[in-house]
């Protein structure tokens, strides 16, 4: 594998683009209609794609994926240094915190918060 694209898909892919761009302060290195991408390493990129976009490849085999919106539908672990910032911005814009800052089992200092969408944002450091 040379390249990677996590795709979430959104319900306003410019509020959601306006909410990635400010909690991980990057300028997408895409942004068209119906795509927008933040690259997050060389080879990780994050991809915002809008509900009906998607909806129009997958119609005839699943779900609308309207119907699960405010569910959590993955979760993006991001190791940073001063989660508390991420989290602290996030929550600025919209963001719901789920689980406070914290050391965790695993030996992480984990903060969790949902996006606009429900996916769930964990904010990460080593211990």
């Amino acid at each position: 594998m040379n390249e990677i694209t996590f795709i979430i898909y959104v319900k306003d892919q410019q509020k959601s683009k306006r909410f990635y761009e400010t909690i991980l302060q990057k300028t997408p290195s895409l942004n068209v209609t119906g795509m927008t991408e933040f690259k997050l390493t060389n080879s990780v990129k994050l991809g915002i794609m809008p509900e009906n976009g998607i909806a129009k490849i997958i119609k005839k085999h699943l779900p609308h994926p309207k119907h699960g919106n405010g569910i959590p539908r993955c979760e993006l672990y991001l190791k940073v240094k001063n989660p508390s910032e991420y989290i602290s911005r996030g929550i600025q814009l919209g963001g719901k915190e789920i689980s406070k800052l914290q050391e965790r089992d695993w030996g992480d200092n984990v903060g969790y918060i949902s996006d606009l969408d429900g996916h769930i944002l964990a904010f990460a450091e080593k211990n």
